[in-house]
């Protein structure tokens, strides 16, 4: 870790303390781990404290571990990360908070404090299906009102389970269950016995 990085560890353990759950250094950045409980509070001082000052929020996205690398999951199923920059401080800090439930996954709204975790925190709610209590207008935004489910959940079919299709008869579009049969979309190769033989 570098001295810079390093720095920016032992202000963030000065100020936050014991709400840390777990803090390490990936890809030149810091990543940083907070428990659900300690969101709006942490996120709070990683704004306002003069030590941290990370004015602005990035991006948030959330995260599905059902499955992870080849290894099985252990602990939380869902996770919503934000990626913090400090304009002043020109530092960028990535945060993790795990939802405390698997089947209805929850995570404090931190729009109060970054608003631009609006719109972000409306895909997230979209596409993985965690909520985000505190959130002005938690609705879809990518997906259809009608739509079933959330399609970057690791366990939701990649037909989906509805296709909809305009009905001349009833001069509307209609929604009915998918219509295809479930398939491999990776190609079976088959290669010959001595594919890759030099001669």
């Amino acid at each position: 870790m570098n001295t810079k990085l390093a720095a920016l560890a032992e202000n963030l353990k000065s100020v936050l303390g014991d709400r840390i759950a777990g803090i390490d250094e990936s890809h030149g950045e810091l990543t940083m781990v907070v428990n659900a409980t300690d969101l709006l509070w942490a996120a709070a001082q990683l704004r306002d404290h003069a030590q941290l000052r990370f004015e602005q929020l990035v991006d948030l996205c959330g995260v599905d571990y059902l499955e992870f690398g080849n290894r099985p999951r252990e602990g939380a199923r869902f996770a919503v990360v934000y990626h913090l920059l400090s304009i002043s401080r020109n530092q960028r800090l990535r945060l993790r908070v795990f939802a405390a439930e698997d089947d209805f996954p929850s995570v404090d709204s931190v729009n109060g404090i970054w608003p631009s975790a609006n719109w972000y925190e409306r895909e997230t709610f979209d596409l993985f299906g965690i909520v985000f209590p505190g959130h002005p207008d938690l609705r879809r935004i990518l997906t259809d009102y009608g739509f079933i489910g959330h399609p970057f959940r690791k366990d939701f079919p990649l037909s989906g389970y509805v296709e909809m299709r305009y009905d001349p008869d009833q001069s509307r579009v209609v929604y009915q269950p998918v219509s295809i049969e479930p398939r491999e979309t990776v190609p079976r190769v088959v290669r010959e016995a001595n594919y890759g033989d030099v001669e």
